[in-house]
């Protein structure tokens, strides 16, 4: 007597049960996972990306994001679409009014100082997510070396106008030796760096002015 298969359209010799009736095994085909198909690259955490990756855009939400990235850019100051150094500047005359009214000179200064170095650590912070060590949109440093600026100039509207335009020549041709200091570091620190001597020259000059009457 002769028994039948049953007649199901599935060769049972092909693993899987996969194959019709072609009498050929079938072997399943090789998995390939997501992250490796042709042209992906899984890249180890913490690698710089690729060359010609996206940076991230200095906008509202990158300021918000950090508050390092807040700080550098002055608490979004320096997202102005037109000259954010000088808007940076100006922004330091209503911190001077404040601060003067309710600071005595020493805490003046002592904040001064600490605006100095909170600013090294913000623009190093935010240099480098923004792929550039000293971004337009920083102003931070604006802001703390035109405060000394302020501190130190007599304190009446003519002579800060003055020191507001003269303050912002500087920072902006960069003079020996400031273009020297500007290119040689790099980082948060050469970002502050880089406008303290702008301030000092600043306030060297005015100096001069008010000695000779030049």
């Amino acid at each position: 007597m002769t028994t039948s298969m049953p007649d199901n359209g599935v060769d049972s010799m092909s693993p899987g049960g996969v194959g019709g009736r072609s009498g050929r095994l079938s072997w399943p085909e090789p998995e390939i996972e997501p992250d490796r198909a042709a042209g992906s690259r899984i890249e180890a955490p913490g690698l710089a990306s690729p060359p010609g990756a996206a940076k991230p855009n200095p906008n509202k939400a990158f300021v918000r994001s950090r508050s390092a990235h807040f700080i550098a850019f002055g608490g979004g100051v320096g997202l102005s679409p037109a000259a954010p150094g000088t808007a940076g500047t100006l922004a330091a005359f209503p911190l001077f009014w404040l601060f003067d009214y309710f600071l005595d000179p020493v805490k003046f200064l002592l904040l001064i100082s600490a605006m100095f170095i909170i600013g090294i650590w913000a623009c190093s912070t935010t240099g480098k997510a923004l792929g550039s060590h000293d971004h337009g949109g920083m102003v931070w440093d604006e802001i703390t070396a035109f405060l000394l600026v302020l501190f130190l100039t007599p304190n009446n509207l003519i002579w800060q106008a003055y020191a507001f335009l003269l303050f912002r020549l500087l920072d902006i041709i960069k003079p020996p030796p400031i273009r020297y200091y500007d290119q040689k570091l790099r980082g948060g620190f050469g970002v502050m760096f880089d406008d303290l001597l702008a301030a000092f020259l600043t306030l060297l000059c005015l100096a001069v002015w008010k000695k000779f009457g030049i």
